[in-house]
């Protein structure tokens, strides 16, 4: 539209000279025209010496000169007429089936269930989801874009087909028991773990276990035969030993991976499903079993209890009787004890009485052979004296009295005590 203003503008005041120009033919001339022309010529071309790099995508440009190079962030980029090819940097691959909604125009990679089959020859069905991202170096990407040429044969022909080996490899890699019992976790880690590094190379070892019936008639037969089967890793110094794949090679990074689900075959389930009311059975039972031991321990224990408390309880009147016994023990130890004392004591003291007793005797007859000692003379007289107040008071005065004068030396009554007194302290033959 520009450029055809711009023509407009520089034709028409060549072309149309009326003799009275109207105003508005002031705005075309020659000049302006030209200036109008160019600008419609330069947004024509601005396109292919510019663009605009969206956010999620990688750009390979191939310029005329046959030079390749890769814009890899957003934005407003140099193109300089070069050729571009859109890659979308992340890839969601996804195994849809009955029952999983899916947007199909946000998924690159759609599968059908990937058919599996676990070392025990049990068959699966394997739903995943994954998401890869494209190199992130411009050398890679380069080499990446121009190997594949487009997108959807690097979906299709690449990542598709390699999803489905590794998910196949790695169930050849567990058995189906082992992966219901608990495996699943690593499962999924060694699925993620070949997609990322390539696949491992592994050896396959059968192992054959012999369960023999009970015996009978002294004779045993063989009940059964089991066999087991085991993967190991191949090692190489100790590391274990990887195959290459596409998507190692290429340096394409893998960021997401989930195992939705995985779907065993149905009569698996339905053994799995009889070993499940099997093990409810036995599991009964044990509980029932287990039940009644405890009851029986119960029983027991209740029983010991009694027996305990009951020994308890016969100790302890032991133990009382002891007491008692001991008790009566030291008692009795304690009177001897104290009665020896009293009897060392007693002849303690009769020692001491013999011996004083016999202190006085020999100081009585010592006395007695030295004559009266002034003790007992002190003691005869104060006897005498004794008895002289006993018969003063015995003796009866007359109610009159003569008294006599005192040129005579004294009063009859006088007279008459000193009579007595002198009477009574003669010594006696």
């Amino acid at each position: 539209m520009v450029i055809l203003v711009g023509l407009i503008s520089l034709l028409l005041p060549l072309f149309y000279k009326p003799v009275t120009p109207p105003r508005w033919m002031a705005l075309f001339n020659v000049k302006r025209g030209g200036l109008i022309l160019g600008l419609g010529v330069f947004l024509m071309i601005l396109k292919f010496l510019f663009f605009f790099a969206d956010r999620g995508f990688n750009y390979l440009l191939v310029s005329p000169t046959g030079k390749m190079s890769a814009v890899m962030e957003q934005g407003i980029k140099w193109r300089g007429f070069a050729k571009i090819d859109k890659w979308q940097k992340f890839i969601d691959v996804k195994v849809v089936g009955e029952g999983i909604e899916v947007d199909e125009d946000e998924v690159e990679g759609l599968m059908k269930p990937i058919p599996l089959r676990f070392i025990d020859q049990v068959t699966a069905s394997g739903f995943v989801s994954t998401r890869f991202e494209l190199p992130r170096d411009e050398v890679s990407f380069i080499e990446l874009a121009v190997k594949f040429r487009t997108m959807s044969n690097l979906v299709n022909n690449t990542i598709v087909p390699t999803v489905k080996e590794q998910l196949v490899n790695t169930a050849y890699m567990f058995a189906a028991q082992d992966y219901i019992s608990g495996e699943a976790q690593n499962f999924r880690q060694a699925f993620e773990e070949q997609l990322k590094g390539g696949a491992y190379a592994v050896e396959k070892i059968e192992i054959r276990d012999t369960v023999y019936a009970d015996i009978q008639n002294n004779s045993r037969k063989i009940k059964e035969v089991k066999t087991s089967y085991e993967v190991n890793k191949v090692l190489e110094l100790g590391i274990p030993k990887r195959i290459k794949h596409e998507l190692s090679e290429n340096h394409i990074i893998v960021s997401q991976v989930i195992v939705d689900n995985i779907e065993l075959e149905r009569t698996f389930k339905q053994r799995l499903e009889a070993q499940r009311d099997e093990s409810a059975k036995r599991q009964l039972e044990q509980q029932k079993v287990e039940t009644a031991k405890d009851a029986q321990q119960r029983i027991i224990a209740e029983g010991e209890r009694d027996k305990a408390a009951e020994r308890v309880a016969q100790e302890k009147e032991q133990v009382k009787a002891l007491i008692a016994i001991e008790t009566k023990l030291k008692q009795e130890e304690t009177n001897k004890k104290l009665a020896a004392i009293a009897l060392e004591t007693e002849r303690l003291n009769a020692q001491k009485k013999k011996v004083t007793a016999d202190a006085e005797a020999y100081e009585i007859a010592k006395k007695v052979q030295a004559g009266i000692t002034p003790e007992v003379k002190l003691q005869m007289e104060l006897n005498r004296d004794v008895q002289v107040a006993a018969e003063i008071a015995k003796i009866k005065f007359p109610d009159v009295m003569i008294i006599g004068d005192k040129k005579n030396g004294g009063t009859p009554l006088e007279s008459l005590i000193g009579a007595a007194m002198a009477k009574q302290l003669q010594p006696v033959k």
